[in-house]
């Protein structure tokens, strides 16, 4: 997988992208991360890359100049990769966005700013606007890098077990079950009986009945689309009438 970010600030990823699951897959070839300096395509000698909105109104405008010359640039090199713009009025990522740009050969991802981008990178460039939430954060920077961590997860040998991405939250619209590891006990709280049992099917029905539950309380929005089995909807038929565990 293919990560291209243009961003006004490129040190904002130092962190992020040499720690952790990041750092190991891009070491291993696995995914390949660029950052590229949109002040870098600006023409005028104060490498301008924004300025004041038509029509008047705060804040500035991110120009399309050079906006334009960065994604040819990138796209010259990568005519696959698809183009992300980063903005609040963008459609929600969640993890069905994530697992469809997992199939992409590449992602190139523009960090909005300020009021936002001259309306014309949309126009001429953009595939997808993309949203973290239903709020406004100064920057898409967080946004570009919450995509490449979640859309990484999903390569192919970059988890260490092929199965940890399939039991994530959201993999098939249920919030995940708790987990718990040693010790068995710590302060008066136990691991529950299942989860000792060695039982297999017990503790896989244990953990669906902790993910229905958990979703329903905190979540219950995602019943809607979840997919449920006819054991998934008897357990809630008696979980509805206090019955369930």
């Amino acid at each position: 997988m293919k990560f291209d970010i243009l961003t006004l600030f490129p040190a904002m990823f130092d962190g992020p992208f040499r720690e952790s699951i990041v750092k190991r897959a891009v070491e291993e070839g696995l995914i390949d991360i660029r950052l590229h300096d949109i002040r870098a395509f600006a023409k005028d000698r104060h490498k301008t890359a924004d300025d004041s909105p038509y029509g008047g109104g705060a804040g500035m405008v991110m120009k399309v100049e050079p906006l334009a010359a960065s994604i040819e640039a990138v796209k010259a090199d990568r005519p696959e990769s698809r183009v992300i713009l980063t903005t609040p009025r963008g459609k929600p990522f969640d993890q069905a966005k994530a697992c469809e740009m997992a199939k992409e050969e590449g992602l190139l991802i523009i960090c909005g700013r300020y009021e936002g981008v001259d309306e014309r990178v949309c126009e001429l460039f953009v595939d997808d606007e993309i949203s973290l939430g239903d709020f406004v954060m100064t920057g898409g920077e967080l946004t570009a890098m919450a995509i490449v961590d979640a859309v990484s997860r999903l390569i192919p040998g970059v988890l260490g077990s092929a199965d940890s991405a399939a039991d994530d939250s959201f993999s098939d619209g249920l919030l995940e079950y708790p987990h718990y590891t040693r010790p068995a006990e710590f302060r008066g709280s136990n691991v529950p009986d299942a989860l000792l049992s060695g039982n297999h099917q017990e503790i896989a029905w244990w953990r669906r009945c902790q993910a229905l539950k958990k979703t329903l309380a905190v979540r219950p929005d995602l019943m809607a689309t979840a997919r449920l089995t006819e054991k998934d909807k008897k357990y809630l038929q008696e979980l509805a009438k206090g019955r369930g565990n």
